[in-house]
């Protein structure tokens, strides 16, 4: 066969292959919807479980979900974009940063269980935290701070040499060049990484399992030290070890189905600062 030939069949491989991701990514959201949406309303939103979280709402553990991720981001964001700038922009490309680099891709693969037992150990025990907000988003923060610093790193490279030459030949310092240069136009690229963590972080249960979620807590928090419910551990909770689980079938869908929008919700916008960075990025 000829490479024109070749080049047409991997092409309808890889087309059928997407869409068989995508038929298979739309069967499961449309299985969710389906059996979820019939509980979807203003109570179910807006008030807490009630007889044995067989009726009533998820609205603390809707709450208590966007605590921690907000926590998590707030942890994770900031350290993660400055450890990529000092490995890309001030470390060179010596031992040691290819040390960090090697460490980081290990860290991003351990188990989010071993998060978990760690932020237990450390913020909950050793510096007497508790089970709280702050503890549940240090530890979630940990968990993916690989991902933001990778995923900041590749942005900074992908930026040319040439901006900074030049900038620097124009008599700016390597600070200004990094905040008034680099960091505009590497921005909307480390948004993906900020995308990617919140995705990650809204579904997590084993680290918040031993760090933050409640069983059963039908109130709101009033500090960053209190406990809160969470819509992962919920959705566990009332799937596997319920009074009822008949019952609570249902409201785990619908419970599913709304951590699904939360975090469809929480990547829009993270996208559409992704583009308005990138416009203004274009405009200058």
């Amino acid at each position: 066969m000829s490479k024109k030939t070749n080049q047409g069949i991997a092409f309808w491989i890889f087309r059928l292959l997407g869409l068989i991701v995508v038929g298979i990514l739309i069967w499961i959201l449309g299985f969710i919807v389906w059996n979820g949406i019939g509980v979807i309303n203003w109570d179910f939103l807006t008030k807490a479980p009630t007889d044995g979280m067989t009726g009533g709402g998820i609205f603390p553990a809707i709450v208590g979900t966007c605590c921690l991720v907000v926590g998590s981001m707030v942890v994770a964001f900031p350290i993660g974009v400055m450890s990529a700038i000092y490995t890309t922009e001030y470390a060179g490309n010596g031992k040691i940063v290819r040390f960090i680099r090697i460490m980081t891709n290990n860290l991003s693969g351990i188990p989010s269980i071993i998060f978990g037992l760690f932020g237990m150990a450390l913020f909950v025990n050793a510096l007497g935290w508790g089970d709280s907000i702050i503890a549940g988003s240090f530890t979630l923060g940990l968990l993916v701070l690989p991902l933001v610093i990778r995923t900041t790193e590749e942005a900074l490279m992908a930026i040319p040499d040439s901006f900074r030459t030049g900038s620097l030949a124009l008599g700016a310092t390597k600070l200004q060049t990094i905040r008034r240069v680099v960091l505009p136009m590497a921005f909307p690229n480390i948004v993906t990484g900020l995308i990617l963590s919140i995705g990650r972080v809204s579904g997590e249960t084993a680290p918040i399992l031993f760090t933050v979620a409640a069983y059963f807590l039908p109130k709101l928090p009033t500090s960053i030290f209190d406990q809160v419910m969470a819509l992962p551990y919920h959705l566990y909770v009332i799937a596997t070890s319920g009074t009822d689980l008949e019952a609570t079938r249902p409201i785990a869908y619908g419970t599913a189905l709304v951590l699904i929008a939360i975090v469809l919700m929480m990547n829009l916008l993270a996208s559409l600062l992704r583009r308005y960075f990138g416009k203004k990025v274009k405009t200058n």
